[in-house]
């Protein structure tokens, strides 16, 4: 079996590294341990040349990144990345040693903070209804499979329509009132029946004002709603 090195993140080389006690991702022998170059350091384990999602790993990753983060800034890498062996990982650190440097001074101090919402499709549907004339003349045309192929069609359509434009203003509304307490912002594609995935650059001296600025105005959109807040996290969606 090949052997190759996990790379968990980049940091600075002072970084007190308190890594003991960590399990390692793919289960070979070998904790999470430092590779040096200049003034940055990859934190790597021992790994086979073929990794799998499992939960174990998932799990382990994150865990390293999460201890990371508590004694500095840290460039976390997605799940997954890995290198032959220590000199590989050097020469990546000093090929891109300016930018990576760059990337620590800008995240310094910092976490991130993502915010998926959903909201009832019950209640939006109930809200264009009551909102919207076409939509209900549409449905009174198209009710009990009423109406012809083309209502239906038309009534789908302005249905799909005004609730995207409601999901939207409804994204924008939220991200709106909590992006001043962020250096920056960045929203996703949401999934399923969301309508926001949105992750926040926050200063750590204002994690906690955040995390309540963002549970109190979950509170206020009231019933209907699912806010989920997440963090603080390492910055996943802030590093490139």
């Amino acid at each position: 079996m090949t052997v190759h090195l996990y790379l968990y993140a980049i940091t600075r080389s002072d970084h007190p590294l308190r890594l003991e006690g960590l399990r390692a991702v793919g289960g070979l022998p070998g904790a999470p341990r430092a590779v040096t170059s200049g003034p940055l350091t990859g934190v790597v384990s021992p790994a086979p040349e073929t990794l799998r999602p499992k939960r174990r790993d998932l799990s382990a990753h994150q865990e390293v990144q999460e201890r990371l983060m508590k004694d500095g800034a840290v460039l976390p890498m997605r799940f997954g990345l890995l290198a032959p062996d220590e000199v590989a990982v050097k020469s990546a650190l000093d090929a891109k040693r300016e930018e990576y440097v760059r990337g620590l001074d800008e995240l310094d101090a910092t976490a991130e903070f993502n915010l998926k919402a959903a909201r009832s499709q019950d209640d939006l549907l109930r809200e264009v209804l009551t909102e919207s004339d076409d939509a209900r003349r549409l449905n009174e045309r198209t009710r009990d499979g009423r109406g012809s192929y083309e209502d239906r069609v038309a009534f789908g359509e302005l249905i799909a329509r005004q609730l995207g434009v409601r999901q939207q203003r409804l994204a924008e509304q939220v991200v709106g009132s909590l992006s001043g307490m962020a250096r920056t912002n960045v929203v996703s594609s949401p999934a399923g029946d969301d309508f926001l995935n949105a992750s926040f650059l926050v200063e750590r001296g204002r994690a906690e004002e955040f995390s309540q600025a963002a549970q109190q105005l979950a509170r206020g959109y009231g019933d209907g709603y699912d806010f989920r807040l997440r963090g603080p996290l390492p910055p996943y969606s802030f590093v490139a």
